[in-house]
């Protein structure tokens, strides 16, 4: 079977945080993906309010929420299912206190109130709006008011003396019910409390279907959630999560009527010392197939088939044999299918010396059940709630498990299944081994960086990954690199600098005496029409060829003096578009034949620094931008130049070509000195011009995407208004 891609978003309240809560969340959604044919996704909502949150903003397709939420999300839900308990679609809410330190409405002045949570119904906004309406002002009825989060820490709070009384759910309103409530939360020292008042009553809990689901899946979803009671197969007890016996539409108030099954969820009865049927009964009177609604007085293994019965018929015996019970679960084929029950047999003792012992048979299917268990052994295998991405691969890289958060963070897992990138980065690195002490993979996604670790699994055979997100430590690293790596270039450009900058003067100077001393030379014989005038210019030629190879040496060596510190500069005010406009007319020529320009100069501020070293920045960027298009592609190629000013007062400078843009891995070097794609060229430009921007206290940064272009931004502060309200320059 093929699961659709998006899976269906399960949110939980607060209220079943506690860790086999989570373990029964699981395994209800794998029970609800497996009849769906839709994964769905479990998640536990941190608090009522961000429960409400997603709600109100449509981030969720299903929500476990309390009685106020599904009414108050109703006109706007698909469905809403109200949970069903003892009976009932809606239930009360009562005020317990300590058996020995009993309370009434009268001696509640100045007692300690132990609540659950503000949203909580039974446990807060009920008993509350109880006490309003019999004119108790609970401001001014409690000397103390505390939340605890969960109704077992609240009934625990009273118990151990610190509040004097709390409140919870009832489906009906009387002792024995809340007592049978407070026994789940409490076990035995349920005794210690007692409730002494009522709240009328309020419409249940319940799962609210949001507009974002199908209404196919809604339907399907509602017709499985509201038959789970009657005849689930085998799935009730996972009701438990809800603490319900099962649900009902909210527009139908009342218990889904009995359906009809193909076969019985459970049998009950008792045999004699023959192994006759002395009572039988099965919700539907259908077992294995068989109708057993006359079997009192028969055989069992008559009224069941011997296929069916004599297993039953065995444990039976050797129950009354052992005087103790029994269990046992077997495989039977029913109507075509495989499926498993568990039968436990139970001895009843006698109640005279002459009568014979009896048993008593309960027999149950547990087909889905027992499907369900090797998810509950996983589960228990490793921490369900870790906090990170956490997977499960088959041999062949098939995702077998993925956690909430590995679906929150890579939702399109389930789309490229094995073909994802850590997917396949585990299995590489599964299949190549690590060496001792060897650091984990790591796979770059969407901007961040995921750590793997993995792990294999023996029975059944695959992987377990975790992946951890160290964006911030690599980010960290990669600048620490940098500054290293920039203060040893710096520290070599100084002393290049200053080494290469005597004899580069040295041999400047030569090199003008040299063509002096040869023009004058060449006039003299020019005059005497000497052959070896040709000769001259020739020897001329190669000493204006060596000058300007001079000539853009010291312009090397200035530019990694520029690297190590900032340059002995003339600071003033200066308009920014005419500088930009000087540039545009040094690279125009070479534009001409690769792209059209578009302009867009708004204006802005003035700002301070050196005209001559602005000029150098501006044309570095737009001569790296017109060298990123091809000159082929020039009738569509475009350079944008725009100036605008940012919300913050800044200049802003944006250059954007539509060339080839850069991967990546070549955008994070691009401000390193040295580090260039082009042959011939000293990678010095971009970097000089990043040193140069900084230096004025602004940022020149860089956006690239391959085949769209590249953007290059200069932000530059503007220039503080001199007392006289002009600048300087």
């Amino acid at each position: 079977m093929t699961i659709p891609a998006a899976p269906i978003r399960f949110l939980l309240s607060p209220s079943l945080g506690e860790l086999k809560e989570h373990v029964r969340a699981e395994l209800f959604s794998r029970a609800l993906t497996q009849r769906l044919g839709r994964p769905v996704v479990v998640e536990l909502a941190p608090s009522y309010e961000a429960l409400e949150r997603e709600l109100a903003e449509g981030r969720v397709d299903l929500a476990w929420a309390t009685a106020e939420q599904c009414t108050a999300f109703e006109p706007q839900a698909r469905a809403v299912l109200r949970a069903v308990r003892a009976g009932l679609w809606y239930y009360h809410a009562a005020l317990v206190c300590r058996a020995d330190a009993p309370l009434t409405l009268k001696t509640l002045k100045g007692t300690r109130a132990a609540w659950v949570a503000p949203r909580s119904t039974g446990g807060y906004l009920m008993p509350v709006r109880h006490l309003t309406a019999q004119g108790l002002s609970v401001a001014d009825t409690f000397s103390e008011q505390r939340f605890h989060g969960t109704y077992r820490k609240a009934l625990l709070a009273v118990l151990a003396g610190e509040a004097d009384l709390a409140s919870i759910y009832s489906s009906h309103p009387e002792e024995n019910t809340v007592r049978a409530y407070l026994a789940e939360h409490l076990g035995s020292s349920e005794r210690g409390l007692i409730p002494f008042e009522f709240t009328g009553p309020t419409p249940a809990d319940g799962l609210i279907f949001t507009q974002r689901m199908p209404e196919a899946d809604v339907t399907a979803l509602v017709s499985m959630l509201t038959s789970l009671a009657g005849h689930g197969a085998g799935l009730e007890p996972l009701l438990g999560l809800f603490d319900s016996e099962g649900f009902v539409l909210s527009s139908t108030p009342r218990p889904p009527p009995p359906r009809t099954a193909r076969r019985a969820e459970y049998l009950a009865v008792d045999l004699d010392a023959r192994e006759r049927c002395m009572r039988l009964w099965a919700p539907t009177g259908v077992v294995f197939g068989r109708d057993v609604r006359q079997a009192e007085g028969r055989p069992l293994e008559e009224v069941l088939g011997p296929e069916a019965g004599a297993a039953l018929v065995a444990l039976a015996r050797a129950a009354r044999h052992s005087g103790v019970g029994g269990r046992v679960e077997y495989r039977l084929e029913v109507e075509g299918e495989t499926r498993w029950y568990s039968a436990e047999a139970t001895v009843r003792v006698p109640v005279s010396e002459t009568a014979s012992p009896t048993t008593s048979l309960l027999v149950r299917d547990v087909t889905e059940l027992r499907a369900l268990e090797e998810e509950l052994y996983r589960l228990a295998s490793f921490p369900l709630l870790h906090p990170e991405p956490m997977m499960e691969l088959g041999p062949g890289g098939e995702l077998h498990y993925a956690n909430p958060a590995a679906h929150t963070a890579f939702p399109d897992l389930l789309v490229r299944g094995a073909g994802h990138p850590l997917v396949e980065a585990a299995q590489a690195w599964a299949k190549r081994g690590a060496e001792v002490g060897e650091s984990p993979p790591v796979v770059q996604l969407g901007g961040r960086h995921w750590e793997l670790t993995v792990s294999p699994l023996v029975d059944p055979e695959g992987l377990r990954v975790f992946a951890k997100n160290v964006t911030a430590r690599k980010q960290m690293e990669a600048q620490l690199f940098k500054a290293d790596r920039m203060a040893a270039l710096g520290s070599l450009a100084a002393a290049v600098g200053h080494e290469m900058n005597n004899p580069l003067a040295f041999m400047m100077a030569n090199l003008g005496f040299a063509r002096e001393e040869l023009a004058r030379l060449r006039a003299a014989l020019g005059e005497e029409g000497h052959t070896l005038a040709g000769d001259v210019d020739d020897m001329l030629e190669a000493l204006n060829e060596a000058t300007e190879g001079a000539d853009r040496l010291k312009g090397i060596v200035q530019d990694l003096r520029l690297l190590s510190r900032a340059p002995p500069e003339h600071r003033e005010t200066v308009e920014v578009v005419p500088v930009l406009e000087q540039a545009l007319s040094l690279v125009r020529g070479e534009l001409r034949h690769r792209a059209r320009l578009e302009k867009d100069f708004r204006p802005v501020p003035r700002v301070e620094g050196d005209e001559t070293r602005l000029v150098q920045v501006f044309v570095s960027v737009l001569h790296n931008a017109v060298q990123a298009m091809n000159e082929l592609d020039a009738p569509r190629n475009v350079l944008r130049v725009s100036t605008y000013t940012s919300p913050a007062g800044e200049v802003v400078v944006e250059v954007q070509d539509t060339g080839v843009g850069m991967p990546p891995e070549v955008l994070a070097r691009l401000f390193e000195p040295f580090f260039t794609t082009r042959p011939a060229n000293a990678g010095l430009g971009l970097s000089v011009s990043h040193a140069i921007v900084t230096s004025l206290g602004g940022t020149l940064r860089a956006e690239s995407r391959e085949g769209m272009g590249t953007t290059l931004t200069i932000v530059l502060p503007a220039a503080t208004p001199s007392p006289s309200g002009r600048g300087s320059g």
